[in-house]
Protein backbone atom coordinates (compact mmCIF):
# COMPACT_ATOMS: atom_id res chain seq x y z
CA UNK A 1 0.00 0.00 0.00
CA UNK A 2 1.19 3.50 -0.77
CA UNK A 3 1.77 6.09 1.93
CA UNK A 4 -1.18 8.49 1.95
CA UNK A 5 1.12 11.17 3.36
CA UNK A 6 3.20 10.90 0.17
CA UNK A 7 0.05 11.37 -1.93
CA UNK A 8 -1.07 14.27 0.24
CA UNK A 9 2.22 16.09 -0.22
CA UNK A 10 3.16 14.98 -3.76
CA UNK A 11 -0.03 13.93 -5.55
CA UNK A 12 1.17 15.01 -9.00
CA UNK A 13 4.50 13.20 -8.59
CA UNK A 14 2.75 10.00 -7.50
CA UNK A 15 0.34 10.24 -10.44
CA UNK A 16 3.27 10.61 -12.85
CA UNK A 17 4.96 7.55 -11.34
CA UNK A 18 1.81 5.44 -11.69
CA UNK A 19 1.47 6.63 -15.29
CA UNK A 20 4.64 4.61 -16.01
CA UNK A 21 2.42 1.58 -15.40
CA UNK A 22 -0.26 2.92 -17.72
CA UNK A 23 -2.44 3.88 -14.74
CA UNK A 24 -4.37 7.16 -14.83
CA UNK A 25 -5.23 8.14 -11.27
CA UNK A 26 -7.07 11.24 -10.06
CA UNK A 27 -6.42 11.87 -6.37
CA UNK A 28 -8.79 14.84 -6.00
CA UNK A 29 -11.59 12.91 -4.30
CA UNK A 30 -9.15 10.97 -2.11
CA UNK A 31 -7.61 14.21 -0.88
CA UNK A 32 -11.05 15.60 0.00
CA UNK A 33 -11.78 12.46 2.04
CA UNK A 34 -8.35 12.65 3.67
CA UNK A 35 -8.94 16.26 4.71
CA UNK A 36 -12.36 15.41 6.12
CA UNK A 37 -10.91 12.42 7.98
CA UNK A 38 -8.25 14.56 9.65
CA UNK A 39 -10.82 17.23 10.53
CA UNK A 40 -13.12 14.59 12.05
CA UNK A 41 -10.29 13.13 14.10
CA UNK A 42 -9.31 16.60 15.33
CA UNK A 43 -12.87 17.51 16.27
CA UNK A 44 -13.49 14.18 18.04
CA UNK A 45 -10.23 14.61 19.99
CA UNK A 46 -11.28 18.09 21.12
CA UNK A 47 -14.75 16.95 22.15
CA UNK A 48 -13.44 13.94 24.07
CA UNK A 49 -11.04 16.22 25.94
CA UNK A 50 -13.88 18.60 26.74
CA UNK A 51 -16.07 15.71 27.93
CA UNK A 52 -13.29 14.31 30.11
CA UNK A 53 -12.67 17.68 31.74
CA UNK A 54 -16.33 18.50 32.35
CA UNK A 55 -17.12 14.96 33.54
CA UNK A 56 -14.43 15.37 36.19
CA UNK A 57 -15.75 18.81 37.21
CA UNK A 58 -19.44 17.89 37.56
CA UNK A 59 -19.08 15.86 40.83
CA UNK A 60 -17.01 18.66 42.33
CA UNK A 61 -19.63 21.26 41.38
CA UNK A 62 -22.42 19.12 42.76
CA UNK A 63 -20.54 18.71 46.01
CA UNK A 64 -20.18 22.50 46.18
CA UNK A 65 -23.94 22.88 45.70
CA UNK A 66 -23.72 24.21 42.16
CA UNK A 67 -26.36 23.59 39.48
CA UNK A 68 -24.88 21.23 36.85
CA UNK A 69 -27.96 20.76 34.65
CA UNK A 70 -26.60 22.91 31.82
CA UNK A 71 -23.26 21.08 31.84
CA UNK A 72 -24.98 17.69 31.84
CA UNK A 73 -27.14 18.76 28.89
CA UNK A 74 -24.01 19.96 27.10
CA UNK A 75 -22.29 16.59 27.72
CA UNK A 76 -25.29 14.77 26.28
CA UNK A 77 -25.01 16.89 23.13
CA UNK A 78 -21.25 16.34 23.04
CA UNK A 79 -21.76 12.57 23.28
CA UNK A 80 -24.24 12.61 20.40
CA UNK A 81 -21.90 14.77 18.32
CA UNK A 82 -18.98 12.40 18.96
CA UNK A 83 -21.13 9.43 17.96
CA UNK A 84 -22.15 11.14 14.70
CA UNK A 85 -18.58 12.19 13.91
CA UNK A 86 -17.30 8.66 14.59
CA UNK A 87 -19.93 7.26 12.23
CA UNK A 88 -18.91 9.70 9.53
CA UNK A 89 -15.23 8.98 10.22
CA UNK A 90 -15.83 5.24 9.72
CA UNK A 91 -17.52 5.93 6.37
CA UNK A 92 -14.71 8.20 5.15
CA UNK A 93 -11.99 5.81 6.30
CA UNK A 94 -13.70 2.94 4.49
CA UNK A 95 -13.69 4.98 1.27
CA UNK A 96 -10.02 5.88 1.74
CA UNK A 97 -9.05 2.27 2.49
CA UNK A 98 -10.94 0.97 -0.57
CA UNK A 99 -9.27 3.55 -2.83
CA UNK A 100 -5.78 2.93 -1.44
CA UNK A 101 -6.13 -0.86 -1.56
CA UNK A 102 -6.59 -0.76 -5.34
CA UNK A 103 -3.48 1.32 -6.06
CA UNK A 104 -0.39 -0.54 -7.34
CA UNK A 105 3.13 0.11 -6.13
CA UNK A 106 5.24 2.94 -7.48
CA UNK A 107 7.87 1.75 -9.97
CA UNK A 108 11.47 2.23 -8.91
CA UNK A 109 13.15 5.27 -10.45
CA UNK A 110 15.29 3.18 -12.82
CA UNK A 111 12.32 1.17 -14.15
CA UNK A 112 11.27 2.34 -17.60
CA UNK A 113 7.63 3.11 -18.44
CA UNK A 114 5.45 0.94 -20.65
CA UNK A 115 4.56 -2.72 -21.09
CA UNK A 116 6.48 -5.88 -21.89
CA UNK A 117 7.54 -4.51 -25.27
CA UNK A 118 9.90 -2.27 -23.29
CA UNK A 119 11.46 -5.07 -21.22
CA UNK A 120 15.24 -5.11 -21.61
CA UNK A 121 17.49 -8.18 -21.79
CA UNK A 122 20.42 -7.53 -19.44
CA UNK A 123 22.41 -10.75 -19.95
CA UNK A 124 22.27 -14.31 -21.31
CA UNK A 125 23.87 -17.61 -20.35
CA UNK A 126 25.01 -20.02 -23.01
CA UNK A 127 23.47 -20.27 -26.46
CA UNK A 128 20.34 -21.92 -27.85
CA UNK A 129 21.08 -25.57 -28.68
CA UNK A 130 21.68 -26.28 -32.38
CA UNK A 131 20.11 -29.47 -33.73
CA UNK A 132 21.04 -31.34 -36.90
CA UNK A 133 17.62 -32.96 -36.86
CA UNK A 134 13.98 -31.82 -36.51
CA UNK A 135 13.60 -31.37 -32.72
CA UNK A 136 10.48 -32.57 -30.94
CA UNK A 137 8.36 -30.48 -28.59
CA UNK A 138 8.27 -31.28 -24.89
CA UNK A 139 4.74 -32.73 -24.96
CA UNK A 140 5.81 -35.41 -27.43
CA UNK A 141 9.11 -35.98 -25.64
CA UNK A 142 7.77 -36.43 -22.10
CA UNK A 143 4.97 -38.65 -23.42
CA UNK A 144 7.36 -40.89 -25.39
CA UNK A 145 9.75 -41.01 -22.45
CA UNK A 146 6.94 -41.88 -20.01
CA UNK A 147 7.69 -38.88 -17.78
CA UNK A 148 4.29 -37.17 -17.78
CA UNK A 149 0.77 -38.55 -18.18
CA UNK A 150 -1.51 -35.83 -19.52
CA UNK A 151 -4.49 -38.07 -20.19
CA UNK A 152 -4.73 -39.37 -16.64
CA UNK A 153 -3.95 -35.94 -15.23
CA UNK A 154 -7.04 -34.59 -16.98
CA UNK A 155 -9.00 -37.64 -15.83
CA UNK A 156 -8.17 -36.76 -12.21
CA UNK A 157 -8.25 -32.96 -12.21
CA UNK A 158 -9.73 -31.78 -15.51
CA UNK A 159 -8.12 -29.51 -18.10
CA UNK A 160 -4.93 -27.76 -16.99
CA UNK A 161 -3.66 -30.69 -14.88
CA UNK A 162 -1.10 -33.43 -15.47
CA UNK A 163 0.72 -36.04 -13.42
CA UNK A 164 4.36 -37.10 -13.26
CA UNK A 165 5.26 -40.77 -13.26
CA UNK A 166 8.32 -42.97 -12.90
CA UNK A 167 11.43 -41.12 -14.15
CA UNK A 168 9.36 -37.95 -14.54
CA UNK A 169 8.34 -38.02 -10.88
CA UNK A 170 11.95 -38.71 -9.88
CA UNK A 171 13.19 -35.81 -12.00
CA UNK A 172 10.55 -33.47 -10.57
CA UNK A 173 11.44 -34.45 -7.02
CA UNK A 174 15.13 -34.27 -7.87
CA UNK A 175 14.69 -30.68 -9.04
CA UNK A 176 12.98 -29.74 -5.79
CA UNK A 177 15.69 -31.39 -3.69
CA UNK A 178 18.37 -29.67 -5.77
CA UNK A 179 16.76 -26.29 -5.04
CA UNK A 180 16.37 -27.07 -1.33
CA UNK A 181 20.03 -28.01 -0.95
CA UNK A 182 21.22 -24.90 -2.78
CA UNK A 183 19.00 -22.55 -0.75
CA UNK A 184 20.13 -24.08 2.53
CA UNK A 185 23.74 -23.62 1.46
CA UNK A 186 22.97 -19.95 0.70
CA UNK A 187 21.71 -19.34 4.25
CA UNK A 188 17.95 -19.43 3.70
CA UNK A 189 15.69 -20.97 6.37
CA UNK A 190 13.39 -23.76 5.14
CA UNK A 191 9.64 -23.20 5.66
CA UNK A 192 6.76 -25.57 4.86
CA UNK A 193 3.70 -23.28 5.17
CA UNK A 194 -0.04 -24.05 5.06
CA UNK A 195 -1.51 -24.26 1.56
CA UNK A 196 -4.84 -22.84 2.78
CA UNK A 197 -4.56 -19.20 3.82
CA UNK A 198 -6.87 -16.60 5.34
CA UNK A 199 -8.01 -13.50 3.46
CA UNK A 200 -5.58 -11.18 5.26
CA UNK A 201 -2.66 -13.06 3.70
CA UNK A 202 -3.83 -12.15 0.20
CA UNK A 203 -4.36 -8.54 1.27
CA UNK A 204 -0.89 -8.18 2.78
CA UNK A 205 0.72 -9.68 -0.33
CA UNK A 206 -1.14 -7.11 -2.45
CA UNK A 207 -3.13 -9.73 -4.36
CA UNK A 208 -6.44 -8.75 -2.75
CA UNK A 209 -8.77 -7.06 -3.40
CA UNK A 210 -7.78 -6.27 -7.00
CA UNK A 211 -6.78 -9.81 -8.02
CA UNK A 212 -8.93 -11.86 -5.66
CA UNK A 213 -10.64 -13.63 -8.58
CA UNK A 214 -7.33 -15.12 -9.76
CA UNK A 215 -7.17 -17.62 -6.88
CA UNK A 216 -9.22 -20.64 -5.84
CA UNK A 217 -11.45 -19.63 -2.91
CA UNK A 218 -12.83 -22.26 -0.56
CA UNK A 219 -16.56 -22.42 -0.07
CA UNK A 220 -17.64 -20.40 2.95
CA UNK A 221 -20.31 -21.39 5.42
CA UNK A 222 -23.84 -20.99 4.14
CA UNK A 223 -24.69 -17.31 3.90
CA UNK A 224 -21.09 -16.24 4.53
CA UNK A 225 -18.28 -15.14 2.23
CA UNK A 226 -15.37 -17.51 1.74
CA UNK A 227 -12.45 -16.30 3.86
CA UNK A 228 -9.90 -18.96 2.90
CA UNK A 229 -8.12 -19.65 -0.39
CA UNK A 230 -5.48 -21.93 -1.88
CA UNK A 231 -2.14 -20.17 -2.05
CA UNK A 232 -1.15 -19.10 -5.59
CA UNK A 233 2.54 -18.89 -4.58
CA UNK A 234 4.53 -19.42 -1.39
CA UNK A 235 5.27 -15.68 -1.43
CA UNK A 236 1.71 -15.15 -0.17
CA UNK A 237 2.55 -17.19 2.92
CA UNK A 238 6.10 -15.95 3.47
CA UNK A 239 5.17 -12.24 3.43
CA UNK A 240 2.75 -12.96 6.27
CA UNK A 241 5.21 -14.71 8.61
CA UNK A 242 5.92 -11.41 10.38
CA UNK A 243 2.64 -9.58 9.82
CA UNK A 244 1.89 -7.15 12.69
CA UNK A 245 5.37 -7.64 14.16
CA UNK A 246 8.23 -5.31 15.09
CA UNK A 247 11.54 -6.99 14.26
CA UNK A 248 14.94 -6.33 15.78
CA UNK A 249 17.32 -4.60 13.38
CA UNK A 250 20.14 -7.03 14.12
CA UNK A 251 17.97 -9.92 12.90
CA UNK A 252 17.77 -8.45 9.38
CA UNK A 253 17.96 -9.62 6.73
CA UNK A 254 15.61 -12.53 7.35
CA UNK A 255 15.98 -15.06 4.53
CA UNK A 256 13.39 -17.79 3.99
CA UNK A 257 12.47 -20.30 1.32
CA UNK A 258 9.44 -22.53 0.97
CA UNK A 259 8.32 -25.40 -1.22
CA UNK A 260 4.65 -25.56 -2.14
CA UNK A 261 2.44 -26.47 -5.05
CA UNK A 262 0.95 -23.30 -6.53
CA UNK A 263 -2.75 -23.17 -7.36
CA UNK A 264 -3.82 -20.74 -10.09
CA UNK A 265 -7.04 -20.14 -11.96
CA UNK A 266 -5.10 -18.61 -14.88
CA UNK A 267 -8.49 -17.65 -16.33
CA UNK A 268 -8.33 -16.43 -19.93
CA UNK A 269 -4.53 -16.58 -20.00
CA UNK A 270 -4.00 -19.69 -22.09
CA UNK A 271 -2.60 -19.43 -25.58
CA UNK A 272 -2.72 -22.05 -28.29
CA UNK A 273 1.06 -22.48 -28.19
CA UNK A 274 1.23 -22.97 -24.41
CA UNK A 275 0.68 -26.71 -24.37
CA UNK A 276 1.67 -29.27 -21.79
CA UNK A 277 3.18 -27.93 -18.59
CA UNK A 278 3.90 -24.36 -19.74
CA UNK A 279 0.77 -23.13 -17.98
CA UNK A 280 -1.53 -25.01 -15.61
CA UNK A 281 -3.74 -24.83 -12.54
CA UNK A 282 -1.24 -26.57 -10.24
CA UNK A 283 2.55 -26.63 -10.40
CA UNK A 284 5.48 -27.00 -8.03
CA UNK A 285 7.67 -24.08 -7.03
CA UNK A 286 10.30 -23.22 -4.46
CA UNK A 287 10.20 -19.56 -3.44
CA UNK A 288 12.92 -17.49 -1.76
CA UNK A 289 12.05 -14.43 0.32
CA UNK A 290 13.86 -11.70 2.25
CA UNK A 291 12.95 -9.04 4.81
CA UNK A 292 15.59 -6.27 4.79
CA UNK A 293 16.31 -2.75 5.95
CA UNK A 294 15.34 -0.19 3.27
CA UNK A 295 18.96 0.67 2.48
CA UNK A 296 19.82 -3.00 1.89
CA UNK A 297 17.02 -4.08 -0.44
CA UNK A 298 18.61 -3.02 -3.75
CA UNK A 299 21.66 -5.19 -3.11
CA UNK A 300 19.44 -8.02 -1.84
CA UNK A 301 17.54 -8.04 -5.14
CA UNK A 302 20.74 -8.41 -7.14
CA UNK A 303 21.84 -11.20 -4.79
CA UNK A 304 18.56 -13.07 -5.28
CA UNK A 305 18.71 -12.78 -9.06
CA UNK A 306 22.28 -14.10 -9.05
CA UNK A 307 21.20 -16.99 -6.82
CA UNK A 308 18.32 -17.93 -9.15
CA UNK A 309 20.74 -17.77 -12.07
CA UNK A 310 23.17 -20.09 -10.30
CA UNK A 311 20.42 -22.72 -10.15
CA UNK A 312 19.91 -22.44 -13.89
CA UNK A 313 23.62 -22.61 -14.55
CA UNK A 314 23.85 -25.74 -12.41
CA UNK A 315 21.31 -27.36 -14.74
CA UNK A 316 23.26 -26.28 -17.82
CA UNK A 317 20.25 -24.56 -19.40
CA UNK A 318 20.39 -21.65 -21.83
CA UNK A 319 18.51 -18.66 -20.38
CA UNK A 320 18.40 -14.89 -20.27
CA UNK A 321 17.66 -12.25 -17.63
CA UNK A 322 15.26 -9.42 -18.46
CA UNK A 323 14.54 -6.25 -16.52
CA UNK A 324 10.81 -5.59 -16.70
CA UNK A 325 9.18 -2.33 -17.70
CA UNK A 326 6.79 -0.75 -15.20
CA UNK A 327 3.51 -2.10 -16.60
CA UNK A 328 4.89 -5.66 -16.72
CA UNK A 329 5.90 -5.68 -13.04
CA UNK A 330 3.47 -7.21 -10.58
CA UNK A 331 1.13 -4.71 -8.94
CA UNK A 332 2.93 -4.98 -5.58
CA UNK A 333 6.43 -4.75 -7.02
CA UNK A 334 8.64 -1.71 -7.57
CA UNK A 335 11.27 -3.53 -9.64
CA UNK A 336 11.45 -6.99 -11.22
CA UNK A 337 13.93 -9.16 -13.09
CA UNK A 338 12.75 -12.28 -14.90
CA UNK A 339 14.99 -15.29 -15.46
CA UNK A 340 13.68 -16.81 -18.70
CA UNK A 341 14.53 -20.25 -20.06
CA UNK A 342 14.68 -21.03 -23.80
CA UNK A 343 11.98 -23.41 -25.08
CA UNK A 344 13.21 -24.52 -28.54
CA UNK A 345 9.86 -25.74 -29.91
CA UNK A 346 8.21 -22.42 -29.07
CA UNK A 347 11.22 -20.39 -30.23
CA UNK A 348 10.82 -18.13 -27.23
CA UNK A 349 11.88 -17.65 -23.63
CA UNK A 350 9.59 -18.46 -20.70
CA UNK A 351 9.90 -17.08 -17.19
CA UNK A 352 11.05 -19.60 -14.56
CA UNK A 353 11.95 -17.05 -11.88
CA UNK A 354 10.58 -13.61 -11.22
CA UNK A 355 12.73 -11.73 -8.69
CA UNK A 356 11.16 -8.58 -7.27
CA UNK A 357 11.61 -5.81 -4.73
CA UNK A 358 8.34 -4.57 -3.22
CA UNK A 359 10.06 -1.81 -1.20
CA UNK A 360 7.73 -1.05 1.76
CA UNK A 361 4.47 -1.63 -0.18
CA UNK A 362 3.66 -5.05 1.32
CA UNK A 363 5.12 -4.15 4.73
CA UNK A 364 2.74 -1.18 5.04
CA UNK A 365 -0.25 -3.44 4.26
CA UNK A 366 0.93 -6.00 6.81
CA UNK A 367 2.31 -3.59 9.46
CA UNK A 368 5.75 -5.24 9.34
CA UNK A 369 8.35 -3.01 10.97
CA UNK A 370 11.76 -3.08 12.57
CA UNK A 371 13.17 -0.96 15.41
CA UNK A 372 16.11 1.13 14.24
CA UNK A 373 18.81 0.69 16.89
CA UNK A 374 20.34 4.13 16.34
CA UNK A 375 17.08 6.04 16.83
CA UNK A 376 14.74 3.67 18.65
CA UNK A 377 12.13 4.45 15.98
CA UNK A 378 10.05 1.85 14.17
CA UNK A 379 10.39 1.74 10.38
CA UNK A 380 8.80 -0.38 7.67
CA UNK A 381 10.95 -3.20 6.30
CA UNK A 382 11.46 -3.87 2.61
CA UNK A 383 10.33 -7.25 1.25
CA UNK A 384 11.69 -9.20 -1.72
CA UNK A 385 10.80 -12.47 -3.37
CA UNK A 386 12.05 -14.69 -6.18
CA UNK A 387 11.13 -18.06 -7.62
CA UNK A 388 13.86 -20.49 -6.88
CA UNK A 389 12.60 -22.09 -9.13
CA UNK A 390 9.26 -23.06 -10.75
CA UNK A 391 9.52 -26.57 -12.20
CA UNK A 392 6.68 -26.67 -14.72
CA UNK A 393 8.74 -24.89 -17.37
CA UNK A 394 12.08 -26.35 -16.36
CA UNK A 395 11.23 -29.94 -17.23
CA UNK A 396 10.05 -28.91 -20.73
CA UNK A 397 13.27 -26.92 -21.17
CA UNK A 398 15.42 -29.81 -19.91
CA UNK A 399 13.93 -32.35 -22.32
CA UNK A 400 13.83 -29.97 -25.29
CA UNK A 401 17.32 -28.54 -24.81
CA UNK A 402 18.79 -31.96 -23.95
CA UNK A 403 17.08 -34.04 -26.65
CA UNK A 404 18.98 -36.20 -29.14
CA UNK A 405 18.17 -37.44 -32.63
CA UNK A 406 17.02 -40.89 -31.45
CA UNK A 407 14.43 -39.32 -29.13
CA UNK A 408 16.49 -39.82 -25.98
CA UNK A 409 17.28 -36.97 -23.55
CA UNK A 410 20.44 -36.22 -21.60
CA UNK A 411 19.75 -35.77 -17.90
CA UNK A 412 21.50 -32.72 -16.34
CA UNK A 413 24.38 -33.84 -14.16
CA UNK A 414 22.82 -32.21 -11.10
CA UNK A 415 19.78 -34.53 -11.40
CA UNK A 416 21.41 -37.83 -12.33
CA UNK A 417 21.62 -39.19 -8.82
CA UNK A 418 17.92 -38.47 -8.25
CA UNK A 419 16.81 -39.93 -11.58
CA UNK A 420 19.28 -42.79 -11.49
CA UNK A 421 20.14 -42.37 -15.16
CA UNK A 422 22.30 -40.28 -17.42
CA UNK A 423 20.08 -40.80 -20.46
CA UNK A 424 16.29 -41.03 -20.67
CA UNK A 425 15.11 -43.27 -23.50
CA UNK A 426 11.66 -43.70 -25.05
CA UNK A 427 9.45 -46.22 -23.27
CA UNK A 428 9.01 -49.35 -25.39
Amino acid sequence: MLDIKLIRENADEVARALAKRGETVDFAELLVWDKERRECIGRVTELRARRKTVSADIPKLKKAGKDTAALQAEMKTVGETIKNLEGRLAEVEARIDAFMAMLPNLPAEDVVPGGKEHNAVVRTFGAPPAFDFEPRNHVDLVTRLGLVDYERGVKLGGNGFWLYRDDGARMEWGLLNYFVERHLAAGYEFILPPHILIHQCGYTAGQFPKFKDDVFHLQGEEGKDARHFLLPTAETALINLHRDEILKEDRLPLKYFAYTPCYRKEAGSYRAGERGMIRGHQFNKVEIFQYTRPEDSAAALEEMVAHAESLMQGLGLHYRVSKLAAADCGASMAKTYDVEVWIPSMKEYKEVSSASNAHDFQARRGAIRFRRAATGQNELVHTLNASGLATSRLLPAIVEQGQRKDGSVVVPEALRAAVGKEILRPVQ
